[in-house]
């Protein structure tokens, strides 16, 4: 049986195949032995692998002497407060995000409500992969709904209420009377994943007429859960027929946004970061962050509103590093993640939903208006075959072929341009390198990913 794919900060498989309930035990026993005294929150997306998988996590914990939190279906920006807010030791959430039904996963959180910062999670892969490792077990009964259990004096409860404190929170990041007069009418499409629970009460507290697509969160996906343009092809003449100011597509743990405009315009999970984060510094100028696979649009934001941009390595953990380290008003990655340290530190579609309702309602524009004043990019990705032991020399060839960029090697290779740039990173988990390249036309990303395949291919 093959391994799941495994990094810091959680692991994600095809159920049955490379992810089974054994995997799922011992990884969350791997987690929790590392974890303070306290209880562990966890979650799930909505797929229909969620029960099974968080029977056998309930099982680890417990056995640990841990307290378990069952906040059933949540989204994963959910699951960060509920950590919060419980002063739980930490906390995980069922889901494989962005993958197709087949796959699920699991994403640890730290006691501070944030996906697991690298190093914490090293310890976590290191012990779940070594032989000596030998977790406690227990075959007792699960509890049912709205019931207590006791296993070797811990408990097993679940939450009443997941939803009214993330709600809350979110409110209070945009001027809720403003949003409220203009009665905004909103498609959400939350592809019957966990995304519906937070969104619609959301929506109707902000005075908004809601449709809403796959609000059922039964992982029963109506489309390829990751919202793209070609997976949302379907959903864009629903918007036009709908006759809505802007309609919001989220991937099944919520932690995604990507926008549709007031035409059906697919504008995108890249965008969806730039909009939040021009709205932000109109307000409240500030430091901001993006990992550096993320469109150059923040990056040309923070310059016109004159504050400083840092860059981190991608992922989520590591925008948040860098977030707390710059004390930066917002930040995300261009998947469609925004962050806002107002609610917490984990990607969060309903803080996106809730910034571009207030900008919308602030400049009084519509959608399509409020993304034509974005800086304009195209981008190319591409998949390159290499073994990782070439990876370094190929790096080096192409640095030399682009001497006149600028080269930066925080994550793989990023090169530099005044008006583009090229990133090349190695997979971690295949023996490829991905390359992303933006410029001004997608033809010039095109051709920029093609020179770039050509001499990693020579030097290889």
């Amino acid at each position: 049986m093959s391994e799941p794919i495994i990094t810091v900060s959680g692991l994600r498989g095809v159920v049955g195949e490379s992810l089974t309930a054994e995997v799922a035990e011992r990884y969350a026993a791997a987690f929790v032995s590392t974890l303070p005294p306290g209880a562990v929150v966890v979650t799930r997306d909505g797929r229909d692998s969620g029960p099974m998988l968080a029977e056998a996590i309930e099982r680890a914990i417990l056995s640990s002497g841990h307290d378990y939190l069952d906040g059933g279906v949540a989204a994963t920006p959910t699951t960060g407060i509920l950590i919060r807010e419980q002063q739980a030791a930490g906390g995980i959430q069922i889901s494989a995000s962005h993958n197709p039904a087949q796959y699920n996963g699991m994403k640890l959180f730290s006691r501070e409500g944030r996906v697991l910062p690298a190093a914490a999670g090293q310890v976590v892969l290191d012990r779940y992969r070594d032989e000596a490792f030998l977790p406690s077990s227990t075959s007792a009964s699960q509890p049912n709904a709205n019931q207590t259990t006791t296993l070797q004096n811990t408990t097993a409860t679940t939450f009443d209420d997941t939803i009214s404190r993330h709600v809350e929170l979110v409110l209070h990041t945009v001027d809720f009377d403003r949003i409220r007069g203009r009665r905004f009418r909103v498609l959400l499409d939350a592809n019957r994943g966990a995304g519906s629970l937070v969104g619609e009460r959301l929506l109707a507290e902000l005075g908004c007429e809601v449709t809403l697509l796959g609000g059922e969160p039964d992982g029963q996906f109506e489309h390829s859960p990751e919202p793209t343009a070609e997976n949302l092809a379907g959903v864009l003449p629903i918007v036009r027929e709908h006759t809505v100011d802007v309609a919001f597509c989220q991937d099944p743990d919520a932690d995604r946004l990507a926008i549709v405009d007031e035409h059906g315009t697919y504008l995108g999970e890249e965008a969806t970061l730039a909009l939040c984060v021009d709205h932000v510094l109109r307000h409240a100028p500030g430091p901001i962050v993006t990992n550096c696979s993320t469109s150059r649009m923040s990056q040309d934001l923070a310059t016109r509103y004159g504050v400083p941009f840092h860059r981190s390595a991608v992922g989520e953990a590591n925008v948040v590093d860098m977030m707390l380290q710059h004390d930066a008003v917002i930040g995300g990655e261009g998947n469609g993640g925004v962050i806002d340290p107002r609610v917490g530190c984990v990607r969060d579609s309903f803080v996106g939903m809730a910034l571009v309702l207030d900008a919308l309602a602030a400049r009084q524009l519509p959608t399509s208006d409020l993304a034509a004043e974005l800086p304009r990019y195209a981008i190319c990705k591409t998949k390159i075959n290499l073994s990782g032991e070439k990876v370094p020399v190929a790096l080096d060839a192409l640095e030399k072929h682009f001497a006149e960029a600028t080269a930066d090697r925080l994550d793989g290779l990023r090169l530099d341009w005044p008006d583009h740039w090229l990133l090349v990173r190695a997979s971690n988990t295949e023996p490829i390198v991905r390359a992303i390249a933006e410029a001004a036309t997608f033809e010039e990303a095109r051709i920029l990913c093609e020179k770039a395949t050509d001499v990693l291919g020579a030097a290889s």
